[in-house]
């Protein structure tokens, strides 16, 4: 397809012997705009293909772990976090979904039965893996001695951080960090509770692990 610029926008022609002096600023964009204009006009629109396009779809996975008891299969984008597979994939929102970035401690769960900030975790790493969320936590109607214990103290008030802070607390009471207050405090650092209910909290594990 050929292309015809615009007088303005063609150098003027140079008589033989002459050298070509470099096109000017002015002459450069207006010669851009006058291709760019007739690419469009000629009905051909050029682009560069995002990541997405060029590559096709994601990567996923297949990974069976057991959640809360039962044995789930899925298959997931690999970067899919343990977070967004239980919310998203298995319908588990006890989990709350805080700073994502691991340093609220909204969504901490047990993995094989250590604490672990779901947000961080990809799913694709847990084959095989055992995880337990707070609506694991409890045995059908009967509540968890510290879901009990955090009812019994008060120990939440807007209640968007209870879920990790119950099973951060679970974990910290099967870790053996339950020596005094300030263990527990030390231990349980990693869970932010915006209304400040610190002081409950730490009595609620207090009372669970035997303390009171």
């Amino acid at each position: 397809m050929s292309i015809d610029l615009p007088e303005s926008a063609v150098p003027p022609p140079t008589e033989p012997g002459e050298s070509s002096s470099p096109p000017s600023r002015r002459t450069f964009i207006a010669t851009s705009a006058a291709v760019g204009g007739a690419v469009v006009a000629g009905g051909t629109f050029l682009a560069v293909p995002d990541e997405a396009t060029a590559e096709g779809a994601a990567p996923s996975s297949r990974v069976s772990l057991t959640v809360n008891g039962t044995r789930r299969t899925v298959t997931v984008d690999n970067r899919t976090s343990l977070l967004d597979l239980l919310r998203e994939h298995l319908g588990l929102t006890g989990s709350k979904k805080g700073c994502n970035a691991g340093a609220c401690g909204a969504c901490t769960v047990l993995v094989d039965g250590h604490r672990a900030n779901s947000c961080l975790t990809l799913a694709v790493r847990l084959e095989g893996a055992e995880v337990t969320t707070v609506e694991g936590l409890a045995e059908g109607d009967r509540l968890h001695p510290l879901q009990q214990a955090f009812i019994d103290e008060d120990a939440f008030q807007c209640g968007y951080c209870t879920p990790g802070q119950i099973v951060s607390g679970v974990g910290c009471i099967q870790e053996g960090h339950t020596g005094s207050p300030e263990e527990i405090r030390e231990w349980m650092s990693g869970n932010i509770c915006r209304c400040g209910c610190y002081v409950k909290i730490v009595r609620a594990v207090e009372q669970t692990a035997g303390r009171k």
